[in-house]
């Protein structure tokens, strides 16, 4: 029987994985903050889904992510989509470290939780939903693309860490760039948008794979090609921004 945790369920991406890994035949355990978004995977697939009420950020939730694990049992993957980011141009303190509570606390203190879990019970896969905004520091949004480059860095120390001590653990980070959901400002128009399904599909298709990194979509592997070779005095003098509305 297969069995995965997607934590960031409640909508978007997470919830179009869910989805996917329902509809593939899995048990599957979902969590966000907002239990209620949660209700309708539940209706629709009530033998085989756990609801569980998580915000990353509190001390809490490990243990939390814990228990949804010994109630679904034997969990084989785990998806880490959780996480916030706007932008930020006049750099107000509140939002930056609410992006870093977020992204990299929140990030970490669930991912170490799971990794130790699949340590104990004979390894596991560990997925996340990072961003292309992780290969480069952009203006726009200082805590969210330096959270996002946190977060790949910290996947691929965990991935050497599990070869190091010969532990079954796998790993994919998933690098989209902008999607379609709720997190994006509408008054911006945002180019080359993904819908959450396509990501979504794109995702489980990695995951299924063994994929260790996979950027969403083609566009976006075209994309971060490139600006990986702008050299740093050349990229911090570039304005990346979007002033045209929808």
């Amino acid at each position: 029987m297969k069995r995965a945790v997607v934590i960031g369920a409640s909508s978007g991406i997470g919830r179009e994985v869910a989805r996917l890994l329902l509809a593939d035949g899995w048990h599957v355990g979902i969590a966000a903050r907002r239990k209620e978004l949660l209700s309708e995977l539940e209706k629709e697939f009530p033998e085989r889904v756990v609801v569980s009420c998580i915000d990353v950020t509190t001390d809490d939730a490990p243990q939390k992510i814990l228990e949804l694990f010994a109630e679904l049992g034997d969990v084989g993957l785990f998806l880490h989509v959780s996480g916030i980011g706007t932008q930020n141009l006049m750099l107000d303190n509140e939002t930056e470290s609410a992006t870093v509570a977020t992204n990299v606390k929140g990030f970490t203190q669930i991912i170490d939780a799971v990794f130790n879990y699949m340590t104990e019970h004979q390894g596991g896969h560990i997925a996340i939903v990072s961003s292309i905004a992780g290969t480069k520091g952009l203006g726009v949004s200082p805590s969210y693309s330096a959270s996002k480059a946190y977060q790949t860095t910290y996947i691929e120390a965990l991935e050497q860490l599990s070869r190091m001590r010969d532990l079954n653990i796998r790993f994919t980070d998933l690098r989209p760039g902008f999607v379609d959901t709720a997190s994006l400002d509408n008054s911006t128009a945002y180019p080359m948008l993904i819908k959450p399904e396509d990501v979504a599909r794109q995702a489980v298709d990695a995951i299924y794979a063994r994929k260790s990194v996979r950027i969403i979509d083609w566009r976006y592997s075209l994309l971060t090609f490139f600006w990986r070779l702008i050299p740093r005095w050349l990229w911090v003098r570039m304005r990346i921004t979007n002033k045209n509305n929808r």
